[in-house]
């Protein structure tokens, strides 16, 4: 349903297509040279200013390739991935290779309209690929695509500038959630290694293993349950799986695994508690970590590759640890005594040995504290972001069907 002012046009009809060509690779005086080629590489739901591979103007002339000014939008009619379907807006003049389709709307049709209605149909698109050997868009597809068309500029253009600041307000997010984690990340360097010390803090720092930090109780270190496909049920005894390990966090999946309580008991399983550290000793990457939370289960047990750690709380915070086990060097260490033909994994007893720097539970207390801290603030960044592009989807749904109006009728 649409304003009775609207039209529905095939995007044929409002616009020119045409894909791009690739100059013969075996010719090297048709590349390194000047001239801006775009692949599907870089079409991304955004404007594309920079390029990442350059042609002559002999490769230009000798392939089917020409040269799109900026403002013309790109979409993929194949690739790799969920490359297929993507759009883009040109923000230079370029070429493009032929897994691209070049879309030039009519001076009186707004290409930012046509570029986030096409964006918000992404998965309607992809469902018109031909099926064969690879699922692709051709320009035949493409031009038949149906949009509707407010009856001036005006209005495009205003539905098109709303759209285009909230993309602004979620690029912004992006960037200060990227800024706030090269914060963190710089300031775990400085804390874990003891580089900086926490006003207050004195003392040595011991260096310790997982083991030492367990006694070398089995009961305070030990590896899951080996769990067959046939004891999987619907309901029951909660399976944490690999998958659900993160770094540094949990992963909470809508996919969720279970045994019957009999099985639980006829396997003699290992109950998993709240407050447990979970190591996961499978890549990728094996060794990333994480404290289980209250899953809301009632009893919760985890795979074989993955390592129930219950260090003493005498001696160990259990965030402090968590921070240790996301730095590059955890991981190095871990990746260095990985083993495996098929899979690469790293044993218990070999994580077991890992050894790092300790300081006094206090320090450790509040060095955790503050980089929680950090966690929370990027949390309710990324919550806010998340919030954002839920009510431009919300936006889109209401603006590009015209049941809000920008402009009057």
């Amino acid at each position: 349903m649409i304003p009775k002012d609207w039209e529905v046009r095939s995007l044929g009809e409002i616009a020119s297509l045409s894909s791009g060509g690739t100059p013969t690779r075996q010719n090297s005086s048709y590349w390194s040279g000047d001239i801006p080629w775009i692949t599907t590489t870089l079409i991304d739901f955004n404007m594309i200013c920079e390029a990442n591979e350059f042609i002559t103007s002999q490769g230009l002339e000798n392939s089917a390739a020409r040269v799109y000014n900026s403002g013309t939008l790109l979409m993929a009619m194949y690739g790799q991935g969920k490359t297929r379907g993507k759009i883009a807006i040109l923000g230079i003049d370029a070429a493009i290779n032929q897994a691209c389709v070049a879309i030039e709307p009519v001076k009186t049709i707004a290409s930012e309209y046509v570029f986030f209605n096409l964006a918000a149909r992404y998965e309607e698109i992809r469902g018109l690929s031909n099926i064969g050997n690879q699922e692709n868009l051709n320009v035949g597809i493409i031009e038949s695509i149906l949009l509707p068309i407010p009856p001036t500029l005006e209005e495009q253009r205003a539905i098109a500038e709303v759209l285009s600041d909230v993309d602004a307000l979620i690029a912004a997010l992006d960037r200060l959630i990227a800024k706030k984690r090269a914060i963190k990340q710089g300031a775990m360097q400085q804390l874990l290694s003891g580089q900086t010390r926490l006003p207050g803090f004195s003392g040595e720092w011991e260096i310790k293993s997982i083991l030492e930090l367990t006694d070398g109780k089995k009961e305070l270190f030990d590896d899951g349950d080996w769990i067959e496909a046939e004891f999987l049920t619907e309901d029951g005894v909660r399976l944490v799986q690999t998958g659900n390990i993160g770094e540094g966090h949990f992963l909470d999946k809508e996919s969720k695994k279970y045994i019957s309580l009999d099985s639980f008991r006829q396997l003699g399983c290992k109950e998993v508690r709240p407050g447990d550290i979970l190591i996961c000793r499978l890549a990728e990457p094996a060794g990333r970590a994480c404290i289980l939370p209250d899953i809301d289960e009632e009893k919760v047990i985890t795979a074989v590759d993955v390592s129930i750690f219950r260090p003493m709380d005498s001696v160990a915070d259990r965030r402090y640890l968590v921070n240790v086990f996301c730095t590059p060097e955890w991981f190095n260490e871990v990746q260095e005594r990985c083993g495996g033909t098929t899979r690469s994994r790293i044993a218990r007893s070999e994580l077991g040995k890992i050894k790092f720097s300790l300081p006094p539970l206090p320090e450790q207390r509040a060095i955790a504290t503050v980089l929680s801290d950090m966690d929370a603030e990027i949390a309710a960044l990324e919550a806010r972001r998340e919030k954002t592009r839920a009510l431009k989807q919300g936006m889109m749904q209401e603006l590009l069907t015209g049941r809000i109006r920008l402009v009057g009728e």
